[in-house]
């Protein structure tokens, strides 16, 4: 009797070998968790371009809603701020070149919906394209993300 496994029904008398078996199911699980890692980084990266594009979003908004003029304010008891459609994109794209964000994002714009809300409500919304790392060769033309922010000017007397 050998020691080394069962005994090998096509070949009587001789060990059953399972060498190199253990070797293809490591291989297997090494792949796949590479792909995991590599799906969960791409969805980070994701994740967090759209933190940064939020985060300027959010300051494109509170520019634009302080770009009040004295003018804008509306008689009444309580003061109150309305903006104009045009001032929210100037101001906008004005912050947006003074952070020299168009050279931090790929095809950053200035998206739909960006102006005015009743109430003196600024709402900005930008799009830019981000490439996840590792897989942008299966995605060359990247994601677009989009972040909408909204702010408003409060006049207190």
């Amino acid at each position: 009797m050998t020691t080394a496994g069962t005994v090998n029904p096509d070949r009587p008398g001789q060990p059953h070998r399972d060498d190199g078996q253990i070797t293809v199911l490591f291989l297997g699980y090494v792949v796949l968790a590479l792909l995991l890692a590599t799906v969960v980084m791409a969805a980070s990266a994701m994740y967090l371009e759209h933190k940064k594009l939020l985060s300027l979003a959010d300051g494109a908004a509170l520019a634009a809603a302080d770009s009040y003029l004295v003018d804008d304010l509306q008689g009444g008891t309580v003061p109150a701020v309305s903006l104009v459609d045009e001032r929210v994109q100037a101001a906008t794209e004005s912050y947006l070149g003074k952070s020299a964000a168009f050279g931090s994002y790929d095809h950053l714009e200035v998206g739909e919906g960006t102006g005015s809300e009743p109430g003196g409500t600024a709402v900005v919304v930008l799009r830019a394209i981000a490439h996840p790392p590792v897989v942008s060769f299966l995605i060359p033309d990247g994601i677009v993300i989009e972040a909408r922010a909204t702010a408003r000017s409060r006049l207190t007397q």
